[in-house]
């Protein structure tokens, strides 16, 4: 009887010096990502960084919102101006608070806090940190791109005027059909069915 017995192939010398290289490469590759490597090898690191987004928290609130706030205003104007607060607590009803949180990698992160109170239903007072207007704002918020200035946000009676005779003459959506007044529909579910 004959025993088979498997053969190990080996790759001849001349390859198995580069793949074990590769290999090694691969290996210090894959640890250089560690964090405890950071500290021996900055330079690695460096290259390996991981992509953090930019978090934007809460309510933005600006200087010219902060403005338009005035002794004795209804809940209603201030949510109107603010928007809702992030935080208004169920044991400190006459408290609004307003938080807006900011981080982008590689930079500290941008707090800021408005507080309003309330006597009843109506604004008695509020107080907080100094707010950016709404050009500083969006200045601040893409620091790779340079902007130049801010275009204005309301179009002036010249460019409303021409926007309307531009389209005066443009064709307006068809209306869609309505039913006919008399028109029955069969019903939902069938007579008898378990309800």
């Amino acid at each position: 009887m004959h025993h088979l017995t498997p053969r190990r192939t080996l790759a001849p010398k001349h390859l198995q010096r580069p793949a074990r290289a590769l290999c090694a490469l691969m290996a210090v590759a894959a640890l250089s990502a560690c964090s405890g490597w950071g500290s021996r090898m900055p330079g690695i690191t460096s290259l390996v960084t991981p992509y953090k987004i930019d978090i934007v928290q809460g309510n933005v609130v600006t200087r010219e919102q902060a403005q338009a706030l005035k002794a004795g205003m209804s809940r209603a104007q201030v949510r109107d101006v603010l928007g809702s607060p992030l935080l208004a607590s169920v044991f400190h009803s006459d408290r609004w608070d307003y938080v807006f949180t900011f981080r982008r990698q590689g930079q500290e992160p941008q707090q800021r806090k408005l507080a309003v109170f309330f006597k009843g239903e109506t604004l008695e007072r509020f107080e907080g940190d100094e707010l950016p207007s709404e050009s500083e704002f969006v200045a601040s918020l893409d620091t790779r791109r340079k902007f130049g200035k801010v275009p204005p946000l309301q179009a002036t009676e010249a460019q409303l005027k021409s926007f309307q005779d531009k389209n005066a003459g443009a064709p307006t959506a068809p209306t869609p059909p309505t039913a006919a007044p008399d028109t029955t529909y069969p019903p939902l579910e069938s007579p008898g069915a378990a309800r």
